[in-house]
């Protein structure tokens, strides 16, 4: 009997490499694909592109399976980089590695693995899937609370999740750790990979200002009184304490300063001296651009949990239509610091149902 061929994405992290021998270890016929999907020549020497490169090439090696590489830089740009600017300049905060997911990983990969043969791609995203007696696919939570991806994940559907294998949705980090030391894998200790999907770490600011113009404006109280000046709208996201350089105002009683609300329309930046200020609490957020994992959307209203946030505890709430393609979520208490732009997924206990993007909430002084 012919083994199953999957194309696993090696990204020279610990969780690719893993992933790709729990796989060999199950009797798969496992090879490695190594994907570039950004090009900054500006940059490159600042870039950890040829050490992720080298460290997949050796786990490859170590793992005795074929290595290839592949260019999505052009797909990146076009279907995942342009949209993250369009919404920083309207003002909202995106989350890259959501559309990186949908766009590249479980796309553009996916379609690359298919046509070369493979059956199946896998990643080491921390989830699983489990496929029910009437063969619907279901995406459940990953075992290590502290790691589960999940909500990176809502945007996958039926076909993507017929072709994916998630190997370390059983494992917890730790235990993922000791594998690679045990397998000899170079990068057994190496950092997590964190900042932009595919683009890494680096001073934000900086960055960004390189595609979007600077705005600068004021920075006012919820009272009105200007305490400093701003340089956009885009560094600055709702609950923000960090970077605000406002330091010891002489009205200011010493305590940190917060970000409480931005207004595209005066180009505003609002602060308070309240972690918990009124105005970073919702109750009831707006979201489109809906999507549903088993394809369609659950008998509404509906009540379930919802993460507005990467790690966020679940929340209880309810959901009910707005218009075919908008809902009201109404969370039974306050949140604090919901973002538009940002994503809301749904849960029911341990299943990832899907989730949509925060348009509105009903938090004070987001409309002054």
């Amino acid at each position: 009997m012919l083994k199953p061929k999957v194309l696993a994405g090696l990204s020279g992290g610990v969780d690719s490499s893993v992933a790709a021998l729990q796989l060999q270890q199950q009797g798969y016929k496992v090879s490695g694909l190594f994907m570039k999907n950004w090009v900054d020549f500006a940059e490159e020497s600042e870039c950890t592109i040829a050490e992720d490169r080298l460290d997949a090439k050796n786990v490859a090696s170590t793992l005795g399976i074929s290595f290839y590489e592949a260019n999505f830089a052009e797909d990146y740009w076009d279907h995942v980089f342009q949209h993250f600017l369009k919404e920083y300049e309207a003002g909202r905060t995106p989350n890259p590695d959501i559309l990186c997911n949908r766009e590249i990983k479980f796309k553009v990969f996916l379609d690359y693995a298919l046509s070369v043969g493979n059956h199946f791609i896998a990643t080491g995203h921390y989830a699983r899937i489990w496929r029910s007696d009437d063969g619907l696919y279901h995406l459940l939570k990953g075992k290590d609370n502290n790691k589960d991806q999940s909500y990176f994940l809502y945007t996958l559907g039926q076909k993507q999740l017929s072709y994916t294998l998630f190997p370390l949705g059983d494992l917890e980090k730790t235990e993922v750790r000791k594998i690679a030391a045990k397998a000899k894998f170079s990068n057994y200790n190496k950092k997590d990979s964190t900042g932009i999907c595919f683009i890494g770490e680096r001073r934000f600011k900086d960055f960004l200002s390189r595609y979007l113009l600077n705005k600068p404006g004021e920075i006012r109280t919820p009272k009105g009184e200007i305490v400093s000046y701003h340089e956009g709208l885009m560094y600055y996201t709702l609950g923000q304490r960090q970077g605000l350089g406002i330091g010891g105002h002489k009205n200011g009683n010493g305590l940190p300063w917060y970000v409480v609300s931005k207004q595209l329309a005066t180009n505003t930046l609002y602060v308070a001296q309240d972690k918990e200020h009124p105005w970073l609490q919702s109750q009831r957020v707006n979201a489109n651009e809906l999507h549903w994992v088993a394809g369609q959307s659950p008998i509404l209203p509906f009540s379930c949990t919802a993460k507005t946030r990467y790690r966020q505890p679940d929340q209880s709430c309810t959901l009910t239509q707005i218009t075919s393609d908008s809902i009201e979520v109404i969370f039974d208490t306050p949140q604090r610091a919901v973002t538009p732009g940002q994503a809301i997924v749904f849960y029911k206990n341990e299943e990832c149902l899907g989730g949509g993007t925060i348009t509105t909430t009903d938090a004070p002084g987001r409309a002054l």
